[in-house]
């Protein structure tokens, strides 16, 4: 099969993880950029990208990449393009257009004229134009405008990959599902290893390190928008469907340990995991971070605890995360914590020294993954000084 051109965006930060796994599904000439990783492959790995990646939260194919000056040449390009081929105008579209230096001065009518050019191809070879629809489109396009460069991309996911098809119960401020599967490879964490939340929310890295550990493919709950191309394969999608399938493993305990002070938290936890299936892989109590002891002589915790809106209480915070600190280098040697924040005050309050400050955004929110290492005497925050790591 012939090597098409795409672009997987990702959240910021997990640009290097995401070529990893790009990697492993055969992709070629990976190249990670900001925001996301260009690479080269067939469909089959296309379609396996859009059904495994953990990370990333899109799979766009690129079908035009050149250079402009205007809007004028923005319509020309994109009412050039065999859209007809590519799918039919009975499926409804929407335009989406992201801009870094260009020299256009309204990306809304660069917009409008990419959603032109589509309808006046359509009704110049089929007689009939697709109609527009933001929420729920049949077709998404995507553009991207440089200083010189238009590239225009087809959407083969649909709705962003992220969304597993999983989740029945939010809570409170999740992160994003991509999200937490990445912070998790950041982790280092493995099935087998045993791995402990100690402030879960609604679950969202215990349902991540569950399918992790069930080899369950992050989108087999879910359809995708490369099912609606003309050019769609159902054979080889059938295929690579099978394959993922038979790399299942049974749905039986693991040492994946999720804990909240409030039960209403857990239940929220719990639902997700019962709708997923996956409420016998996990083992979920309601318990304060400040008195539950290891469940394992060693392992990793992850966990994105309260901060800010989501706490209300500045004070309380400030009381919460000394103690924490205490409550890792008291109760947790010989484990690994990776505490995920877009509070400043944690590094500083949390009185431990970080072996690593990982940046990483939380959709435009900048974060940090602070990677602390439990060993047997003091860790306090005046020993070291622990680099930002890319």
């Amino acid at each position: 099969m012939t090597a098409q051109l795409f672009f997987a965006p990702c959240p910021r930060g997990l640009e290097a993880v995401l070529a990893d796994e790009l990697a492993r599904f055969g992709a070629t000439t990976i190249r990670p950029r900001q925001g996301g990783v260009a690479f080269q492959g067939d469909w089959s790995v296309c379609y396996r990208a859009n059904l495994e990646s953990r990370v990333a939260s899109r799979i766009l194919w690129q079908v035009a990449h050149q250079y402009y000056h205007n809007e004028a040449d923005i319509y020309h390009i994109t009412h050039a393009l065999p859209w007809q081929k590519w799918f039919v105008p009975d499926l409804s579209i929407r335009v989406d257009l992201a801009a870094i230096r260009s020299p256009l001065r309204s990306l809304d009518f660069a917009t409008l004229r990419i959603k032109d050019a589509v309808c006046d191809a359509f009704r110049r070879t089929c007689g009939y134009r697709p109609n527009v629809d933001t929420v729920d489109p049949g077709i998404r396009i995507h553009g991207f405008l440089d200083a010189q460069m238009f590239t225009l991309y087809l959407d083969t996911s649909g709705e962003a990959l992220f969304k597993r098809g999983l989740r029945k119960s939010t809570g409170e401020a999740p992160i994003r599902e991509n999200l937490a599967a990445g912070i998790l490879y950041l982790a280092g964490w493995q099935p087998g290893i045993p791995l402990l939340d100690p402030m879960c929310g609604s679950g969202t890295f215990l349902l991540e390190a569950a399918q992790m550990a069930c080899c369950i493919a992050p989108g087999a709950g879910r359809t995708f928008a490369f099912e609606r191309l003309s050019l769609f394969d159902a054979a080889l999608w059938k295929r690579t469907q099978q394959i993922a399938q038979a790399q299942q493993l049974p749905l039986t305990p693991q040492p994946i340990f999720g804990s909240d002070l409030y039960g209403s938290a857990l239940i929220h936890a719990h639902n997700n995991l019962v709708a997923a299936g996956l409420e016998n892989v996990v083992s979920l109590k309601q318990a304060n971070i400040l008195e539950i002891t290891a469940p394992a002589p060693n392992g990793i915790i992850v966990t994105n605890p309260p901060y800010g809106e989501r706490i209300g209480d500045q004070h309380e915070l400030a009381q919460l995360y000394p103690k924490l600190g205490d409550t890792l280098k008291k109760k947790f040697s010989g484990w690994k914590a990776y505490i995920f924040t877009a509070d400043p005050a944690l590094p500083k309050s949390i009185r431990l020294t970080a072996t690593r400050r990982i940046p990483l955004f939380n959709g435009a929110l900048e974060c940090r993954l602070f990677e602390y290492k439990m060993v047997a005497g003091s860790m306090r925050k005046d020993k070291t000084k622990a680099k930002d790591t890319m």
